[in-house]
Order: C-alpha cells, then sequence, then structure tokens
C-alpha cells in the first residue's frame, strides 16, 4: 500500500483503517500541495507495532517509480480540494503503473463520539467555514455550552509532538510553533474563550476533548479544505460559495459533504451575482433536496478604514483560500474596492524566494498577496516581500494578526468577517431544534 496525502487526512485513514490491520503493509506516504512536508517519516510512536521502522514519506512525483520500487498493489488517494480531472489523473498515473487506485469513504474512517458532534464543512477552501463555525459557537455558548473546537489536522512540524495539542491561549500558538495556516484557524477561536484541539492521532484526540479539564457539552468538528468529517456527526453543516459556482459539483470530496449534509449555507450573497447564487442553489437541490437551505452574507468590517480610502494599498489574503482554493481575491480585496482605494498594488515585481515560487506555481493569482507562512524561510520571505512592496499601506485580510508574527514597515489595517444568516430558518433555529434533540437543556 501507498497512501497519497497532504499531512492531514493521509494519517487519519492509516491510523483507522491500517496502522493495526495485518491484511496490509504501508510502505510509503507521499506529499502534495503543502511545501517542504516530504523527506520525513511518519514515526513508528504514532505508526504502532507493525511499524518499527515507521513510514518513510516522498513527495508524489515519485510516486511511479515507488510503485514499481516497492511492487505496490493498492493506491489510496488521501487528500483534498482537488477537481475531479486532477483526482482522476492521479489515479491513471497510479493504474498505469500497474496498482489499483482506492478512496476510502466515512464507515471506514469516521469515529464515534460520547458527545453531540456538529460537522462544519466546506465544498472548496476559503468559503467561509471558519466564520460559520465562530458563528455555531457564539449561538451555544448563549445557552451557557461549553463547546470544545477539533479542528481538521495541519500537523508539519514533529509529528511525535504533535500527536494531540491542545490550544488554550495566544501563548499555545508559540509553544506549538505554529505556521500562519495554523494560526488562522486557531487564534479567532482562542480569542473567544474555545479550546481547541488538533494534531495528529484523532482517536486521542477525540477522548482528550471529550475529557476535556474545563469540561465539555458539544464538540464542533471545524473541517478543512473540502474534507468530509473525521468524526460522525449529529448534524451536519456545510458551507457553498457563489463566487466558484458550480465547484460544489466538481471537487472532491466537496459533494461528499454536500450530499451528506443537513444543513447548506450559500454564503457571500451581498458580494455575489444572482446568477451564480440561483446556480449553486439548483445545484444544492439537485444533489441533496432534504438539506435546510440557508442563505448567508459575509459583512465585512474594516479596523482602520481611513488607512485604505484613495490609497495604494498592498492586499494581503489568506493562503490557502488563493492557492488550491484558487480564489483570485478575498475579503481583503472587497475592502480595497469598497473604500475606494486608490490603486492594489502587484506584489510580484517585490517577491522573494518561496513568494516568488507561489506566484510561479499558482498563475491565476493577481494583484493579491498571499499570507504563506509554513515555516520560518516562509515567514521572513512574506515579511520580506511586503516591506519592499511600494504601497501607502497594507490590508491584512487573514483571520489573524498578522503583525504579531511579522514586522509590517507600513502602515496596516486589519479585516474583519462574519457571517449573517437572511431570513428563516436560521443558524439560531437549527440549533435550537440539536439541544432539544440531544437534551442539552
Amino acid at each position: 500500500m501507498i497512501i497519497i496525502g497532504a499531512a492531514g487526512r493521509d494519517f487519519h485513514n492509516f491510523n483507522t483503517y491500517y496502522r493495526n490491520n495485518k491484511a496490509y503493509q504501508v510502505v510509503a506516504f507521499t506529499a502534495a500541495q503543502i511545501p517542504d512536508i516530504e523527506g520525513r517519516v511518519y514515526p513508528h510512536e504514532l505508526a504502532g507495532e507493525l511499524y518499527p521502522n515507521g513510514i518513510p514519506i516522498f513527495a508524489e512525483e515519485k510516486l511511479p517509480d515507488l510503485i514499481k520500487e516497492f511492487n505496490v498493489d493498492e493506491c489510496v488517494f488521501a487528500y483534498s480540494d482537488l477537481n475531479y480531472t486532477d483526482v482522476m489523473r492521479v489515479s491513471a498515473i497510479v493504474n498505469a503503473a500497474g496498482a489499483d487506485f482506492k478512496l476510502l469513504g466515512p464507515r471506514h474512517t469516521m469515529l464515534k463520539s460520547n458527545k453531540p458532534v456538529i460537522s462544519v464543512c466546506a465544498v472548496r477552501t476559503g468559503t467561509g467555514k471558519s466564520q460559520t463555525s465562530r458563528k455555531i459557537i457564539e449561538l451555544l455558548m448563549e445557552h451557557h455550552l461549553k463547546v470544545i473546537v477539533i479542528r481538521h489536522p495541519m500537523p508539519y512540524g514533529d509529528l511525535v509532538a504533535q500527536r494531540v495539542q491542545r490550544f488554550a491561549t495566544v501563548d499555545d500558538l508559540k509553544k506549538h510553533e505554529c505556521t500562519i495556516e495554523e494560526m488562522e484557524e486557531y487564534e479567532p477561536h482562542i480569542e473567544r474563550g474555545n479550546i481547541v484541539y488538533a494534531g495528529v492521532d484523532y482517536a486521542d484526540i477525540l477522548e482528550a476533548a471529550e475529557n476535556d479539564p474545563d469540561g465539555c457539552d458539544v464538540i464542533i468538528w471545524d473541517g478543512g479544505n473540502n474534507d468530509f468529517s473525521f468524526y460522525q456527526s449529529n448534524l451536519s453543516i456545510t458551507v457553498l460559495d457563489p463566487h466558484r459556482p458550480g465547484h460544489e459539483l466538481n471537487y472532491y470530496p466537496g459533494e461528499v459533504s454536500l450530499r451528506n449534509t443537513d444543513v447548506a449555507i450559500i454564503n457571500k450573497i451581498d458580494s455575489a451575482d444572482s446568477t451564480s447564487i440561483q446556480m449553486v442553489e439548483n445545484n444544492v437541490r439537485t444533489v441533496n433536496s432534504d438539506a435546510v437551505l440557508i442563505k448567508a452574507k459575509s459583512p465585512i468590517t474594516v479596523e482602520q478604514p481611513d488607512i485604505i480610502e484613495g490609497k495604494r494599498v498592498l492586499v494581503v489574503e489568506d493562503g490557502p483560500t488563493l492557492t488550491h482554493g484558487e480564489m483570485a481575491l478575498g475579503a481583503g480585496t472587497v475592502a480595497a474596492e469598497r473604500l475606494n482605494a486608490k490603486e492594489l498594488v502587484d506584489p510580484r515585481p517585490y517577491t522573494v524566494g518561496s513568494l516568488t515560487e507561489t506566484f510561479a506555481t499558482y498563475q491565476h493569482l493577481g494583484n493579491v498577496l498571499p499570507a504563506m507562512g509554513y515555516g520560518k524561510q516562509q515567514l521572513e520571505d512574506l515579511e520580506k516581500t511586503i516591506n519592499q512592496t511600494d504601497c501607502d499601506a497594507v490590508i491584512i485580510g487573514t483571520p489573524i494578526d498578522l503583525s504579531r508574527v511579522i514586522k509590517i514597515n507600513k502602515p496596516n489595517t486589519r479585516i474583519h468577517y462574519e457571517l449573517d444568516e437572511e431570513g428563516s430558518p436560521n443558524l439560531n433555529d437549527i440549533l435550537e431544534e440539536f439541544i432539544k434533540s440531544n437534551k442539552l437543556k
């Protein structure tokens, strides 16, 4: 067996289905999407007694040679946010090298909790899933419920040390040496007083969350990319983006989440055109007519609007949303347009190192800078790129205070965005029923 992944779903599939399964021998993982995660070893402490030397992790480009070298029978595809053409291209590579191609589904990979679980998933990266999670948590807290967040994995460092991670304060982000991507997901929850768990072994993580010393009434699965939940859900919610109409039926495994969801939220209706919104709604009705449909706005607030109006601005947006999420803009760009910025400065003439490589890889990127920060070098490249860009001000469209982790030598302001549902039914109605049916009151 080879498991084809990106340091997330691949490890989970191994842990839940293959780790103690003597019918299979996993000879390698391959890695894609995330920079610099190949060349490591999935350690024996996590791999279990069948793997005393651990399991090597190679770049996905080596997949055909690995299949032949290890005489591989089967390859399992285990990462997300890919269009169907790209998924089947990997299948063709695997089949051409002589092996079978496999996708594991929920039955063999979802774990059961002894607490009620709400899963928040999405059909693409960058739909507004995180702001949806935050809104759900705020509504549950109004009912005096203790909410624990379990976040989709992003283990890019020491895998043994990252087996189970608990984040209760901003200092914990530094303690666990979090990347910008991790901080973007954890920090907004921590600021609201919620405990966040993440890591590598999601059975151990679930047990820790269920028995958290601060208590636990409800678990929120805060999904990543467009993956489906690692846990069986009592209520499943999937967020859709009318800025990318049609993607909900063309990306893996986002369509899986959509077909299984209890609630479908079409977000960003305040900045998308009516034709696109209608197309997304029609597609929801086609594949999941039983889902409760909610439409929502994504209102934007700016900490210091005067920094933007009439200025030449550099817009820094959430990295994954722009890169493998394939968006050309984000909340920072919308704010710049609404506040009449004089110009969106093109960052490409000023990029260095890994940021230059990012623009070469993702050709759709324009006058926005993705906040890439998967390691120390990328953070340094990001800081240098921002500081040498010829602009009047910087718009920070990421979910974290970027100026806390890098030094920005120009006036800068943060953008905030929340979820605002239109009409009824809304999340409050849905959660009232969830609380009642799970006897949480």
